[in-house]
Formats: structure tokens, C-alpha cells, sequence
């Protein structure tokens, strides 16, 4: 516990800023949406640097976080119930999926861990844009399958990525 809160007090804002650029913000977001065109699912991208004094008193884990923001977010509120978050909080080095109801049912837990092994294994190697794009083409690969486009797609949520 007090390396946790360590780690997520010392962390620099400026690291997030190094490992994932506003240029690379805005090719997530390109990502995104190119995704998108091909499916009638909806995807957020979120980056925390590190969690607040109270969250970490309270011990939440990365997964929890993700939860809440999933909520906060209404990526939940889709009409398809095919939103996914991906989450990446960068003190814990910890990247969390959270899928809606709708497509969770056609795709579960494993392939949802899967993707985000695929993508620590790249962020362990330095490649954060990388790794998210990899994983933003993955899920995508799952909702083309469960939810293809139709000539109606309409977009629900932001493409644009958020910074905590």
C-alpha cells in the first residue's frame, strides 16, 4: 500500500505527456474513428497518470476506476449496448477493458485479457502508441464480427481520447 501511494503521488504529469503525446492522441482518435466505420460498436480511450489521494485510501484498483469511468462516461448508454473503454492508468502500469453487456456476451473475459496482455507486452517494450492501436484494431476485429456497420452508423460517443 504505501508503494502504491508512493508511486501515484511522486508520478510526474509530464510522463504521460512522454509516453503518449498529443501526436499520438490524435492518432488514437484517428484510430477510433477509422474503427468505427466498420462497426456499430462505440470505443473511449482513457488515460489516468495516477489516482487521486482519496481513491488510493480507499484502495481502488485500476479495474474499479475503469468501471466508474465507464459510468461517468455513459459508454454504457449505446443503443446496441456495444461501448468498450479501454483504460490505461500509468502509475500502476495497469490497462483495464470494460465492455457493455451487448457485446461482452458474444466475446467474455478471455478475450478481453488477452488484448490487454498484447498490449502491456508492447507498453513493456516502449511502444504505448503501438500498443494502443494494436488493441484499438483488436476490439475492433470483435465488434466488426458481433456488430458490422449498416448504412445508418450513427456515432454515439467522442472519438477524442481523455486525459485525467
Amino acid at each position: 500500500m504505501i508503494k502504491r501511494l508512493i508511486r501515484h503521488l511522486l508520478i510526474p504529469n509530464w510522463w504521460r505527456q512522454r509516453t503518449l503525446s498529443i501526436s499520438v492522441l490524435n492518432n488514437i482518435e484517428t484510430a477510433i474513428a477509422d474503427s468505427e466505420t466498420r462497426h456499430y460498436g462505440e470505443l473511449r480511450f482513457v488515460v489516468e497518470t495516477h489516482l487521486s489521494f482519496n481513491a488510493l485510501i480507499r484502495r481502488m484498483t485500476a479495474r474499479e476506476r475503469a468501471i466508474e469511468l465507464f459510468s461517468q462516461l455513459r459508454v454504457w448508454d449505446t443503443e446496441q449496448n456495444s461501448g468498450v473503454l479501454i483504460y490505461l492508468l500509468l502509475a500502476d502500469h495497469d490497462i483495464e477493458i470494460i465492455a457493455d453487456r451487448g457485446i461482452h456476451q458474444h466475446v467474455g473475459n478471455e478475450a478481453w485479457e488477452a488484448i490487454c496482455q498484447q498490449m502491456e507486452q508492447q507498453f513493456r517494450q516502449q511502444q504505448f502508441e503501438t500498443g494502443v492501436i494494436d488493441g484499438i484494431h483488436a476490439i475492433s476485429k470483435l465488434l466488426t464480427q458481433h456488430f458490422p456497420a449498416t448504412s445508418n452508423n450513427i456515432n454515439e460517443l467522442s472519438n477524442k481520447p481523455i486525459v485525467l
